[in-house]
């Protein structure tokens, strides 16, 4: 699914904007919709995968439905069709993401959690290089026709539908102590724990800083790159997540995660002054591979302390309230750096999602110093 949603979603941005005529702040608004709307998904796919105790029938039916969207985009006559195209493909990713994490968590040995989140989000990149790499290749044998690599990006969408649904099986659940209820009460919101929604404040103000990397690819353009090429951005960025997400997980298993979630953000900060300063081709594949490492250091680890410090039985609320939160910051990130574009340019939305990572940084390292001096840290519950 990840090969044909980055095949779509590697050329849509240059499709609105240079087909369509759409601004750069009406591509940030599209993006931020797509990903708060999956977010808002979440919350009630996760909660009621803890409340039917089954999580393979949702994830299963989240990435049927997006498959069924797929055809959409080659067919799509205006912007009005694709953003609602986009919208209920990320209703798909709502409904499959927090019970396939939760799912992940529930077969998975806690000794070896953080390397189980790693290598997910390592395979997920690896469909991620592989979409922009054939979106390039087919842009470039198509002479840049958009609408057939849309249709190219159908195939693998039901693929992927069919594994889930034949190869997946559903593991046995070990029986809950008490049964949830009222997944979403207040009562059972509060049984997650100080510990986890302290995770869910830290990843809400990083993701303020961390826009959509739709932004990568318009930085590839601005600086001149072909319409072929511009891909390239993704290939780039996804290279340096596919190879550091892995290692990382593995590594939280035997060392601090705080520290190399605290690493994580200082390599975003990295990443964004240089492609605020940057005018050429090697500034543009230094901060996209930089980029790259920063989500691997990130995007794994964080699932990891979410299931770290939810109880089980309410692990799928717990990603879903996690997705919600922190895919409203998303889309105020978005449209933030969307208007900052249009305003200021691109150094503008780069150094500004700079500082926000630096303020994020400081807050993780304040908070951090701070349970440990009451006897506690973000991640000390490994269950």
């Amino acid at each position: 699914m990840d090969i044909s949603s980055e095949m779509i979603h590697a050329i849509l941005p240059l499709y609105l904007v240079t087909v369509l005529g759409t601004s750069t702040l009406t591509v940030g608004i599209i993006e931020g919709i797509a990903e708060a709307t999956a977010a808002i998904t979440k919350v009630f796919s996760g909660a009621l995968s803890d409340w039917i105790g089954k999580r393979k029938f949702l994830a299963a039916l989240g990435y049927g439905l997006a498959a069924l969207t797929k055809p959409i985009f080659p067919l799509a006559p205006s912007a009005g069709w694709l953003i609602a195209a986009r919208f209920v493909d990320r209703i798909g990713k709502g409904i499959r993401g927090a019970p396939r994490d939760a799912l992940i968590a529930d077969i998975t040995d806690p000794e070896l959690r953080g390397a189980s989140f790693g290598l997910r989000q390592s395979l997920d990149t690896l469909g991620a290089l592989l979409g922009p790499l054939f979106a390039i290749l087919f842009l470039w044998a198509f002479s840049n026709d958009f609408t057939i690599v849309f249709w190219i990006a159908v195939i693998p969408a039901f693929i992927s539908a069919g594994l889930i649904i034949v190869a997946v099986r559903e593991p046995k659940r070990d029986r809950p102590e008490r049964k949830v209820r009222m997944p979403l009460s207040r009562g059972e919101l509060r049984r997650l724990g100080g510990n986890y929604w302290w995770v869910v404040a830290v990843a809400s103000a990083f993701t303020l800083a961390r826009f959509s990397e739709a932004f990568l690819v318009l930085k590839g353009q601005d600086i001149g790159l072909s319409i072929a090429l511009v891909p390239a951005v993704m290939v780039v960025m996804n290279i340096a997540y596919f190879l550091s997400a892995y290692p990382v997980g593995a590594l939280s298993d035997r060392v601090d995660r705080t520290t190399l979630l605290a690493i994580g953000i200082g390599l975003l900060v990295v990443a964004d002054v240089v492609l605020a300063f940057s005018s050429g081709l090697i500034g543009l594949a230094a901060g996209a591979a930089i980029w790259g490492l920063h989500m691997g250091f990130t995007q794994g680890l964080l699932s990891t302390l979410v299931a770290d410090t939810a109880p089980a039985e309410l692990r799928g609320t717990a990603f879903g309230m996690f997705n919600l939160v922190t895919g409203v910051a998303l889309l105020a990130a978005s449209v933030t750096a969307g208007l900052l574009w249009d305003v200021i340019g691109p150094s503008g939305t780069f150094l500004g999602g700079a500082a926000f990572a630096l303020i994020t940084l400081a807050g993780l390292i304040a908070l951090e110093r701070r349970m440990r001096s009451n006897g506690g840290s973000l991640s000390s519950e490994r269950q």
